[in-house]
Parts: structure tokens; C-alpha cells; sequence
């Protein structure tokens, strides 16, 4: 053989050896991708559109700041917080969240009737819809929405507004910090 052909199959051979090492490392970093996944007591920044089952938008914070909780502390409803467990940065996903696992049920001892004398001099100004400000036994302050007003009677529901629906997100993870 000659020199010509001597060096034109060590570059053959080297170009084969850069490809066979390229695509290896390739199926390396695809079978061991290291994103971090979200888990029990990481801090994460994430985008959401929360909708009813009829399509109705009822909440969303996409185009402003992302909502940031750490994750199985209660700050948010237990279907989001688990929704996100698993979860990798950047990653989407939509999630379907029953009633009991975001607002809970309606209920029917949260939804009371008062007497529009209750109210004084501002019972004139009550009207279907008005928000009510009451202390509860634990000293806090609920709010309710006046449903109803007949006979001189105001039906105040003071359930979350979103109880007994099931909410429907998707979730964009954004960040997240590990714990």
C-alpha cells in the first residue's frame, strides 16, 4: 500500500471512531437525563391556566409572575401539589383536580340565612351578590356571597367560591429549587 492509501484510511477510521463515539454519548445522555424532577419539599416557580370543565378560564398567571410554593407544605390545594410531584423543569402538563382534592364539597352548613336587620343601617345596600365580612369562632375573617334575598331574609354562602367543582390546570414547572 501507499502512503496515500495508508493515510486516507486512518482518517476513514477516525471519522468512524468520532461518529461511533458521538452517537454513544448521545444514547448516554438521552437514557440518563439528569433534569431535576420535583419532589416532596422543593421550592418551585410554575406557570398555570386553571379552567372549569366547560373551558371557562377562572384563573391564570401566564404572562406575569410564576406562583412559587414548596411542595407538600399546604400552600396550595392537594390536587396541585400533587400534580407537580415528578414533574421536570420546563415541563407541561394538564391535570384534571376533583372537588375534594381542590376546594372540597359544598357545604350546606357554610350556606346560612340572616335577617337583613342584621345588617342596620346598611341593609338597604345588600343586595344579591354583595360580599359579607363576618368574624369567625376562631377570630378570623370569612367572607361570604349573599345567593338569595326574600322576605326579609339575605342566604349568605360562605363556602370557597370554587368549592364543589372540579378544576381543570395546566402547569408549566418553570424552577425548581431543590430542598
Amino acid at each position: 500500500m501507499d502512503q496515500k492509501s495508508i493515510l486516507g484510511n486512518k482518517l476513514y477510521l477516525s471519522i468512524i471512531l468520532i461518529i461511533a463515539a458521538a452517537a454513544i454519548i448521545g444514547i448516554y445522555m438521552a437514557t440518563n437525563n439528569t433534569s431535576p424532577t420535583v419532589a416532596n419539599g422543593d421550592t418551585v416557580d410554575v406557570f398555570y391556566t386553571g379552567t372549569f370543565t366547560n373551558g371557562t378560564v377562572f384563573d391564570s398567571n401566564v404572562g406575569g409572575q410564576p406562583l412559587q410554593f414548596t411542595v407538600g407544605s399546604g400552600q396550595v390545594i392537594p390536587g396541585f401539589d400533587q400534580a407537580v410531584l415528578g414533574m421536570k423543569l420546563k415541563e407541561s402538563k394538564t391535570v384534571t383536580i376533583p372537588a375534594n382534592d381542590a376546594y372540597g364539597p359544598v357545604n350546606p352548613s357554610l350556606i346560612i340565612e340572616v335577617p337583613l336587620s342584621k345588617f342596620g343601617n346598611q341593609s338597604s345596600q345588600i343586595k344579591i351578590g354583595s360580599v359579607v365580612t363576618q368574624q369567625s369562632t376562631s377570630g378570623q375573617q370569612v367572607h361570604g356571597i349573599v345567593t338569595d334575598i326574600n322576605g326579609g331574609n339575605a342566604t349568605i354562602d360562605f363556602n370557597p367560591p370554587l368549592a364543589g367543582k372540579t378544576l381543570i390546570f395546566n402547569i408549566t414547572v418553570e424552577n425548581i429549587t431543590k430542598s
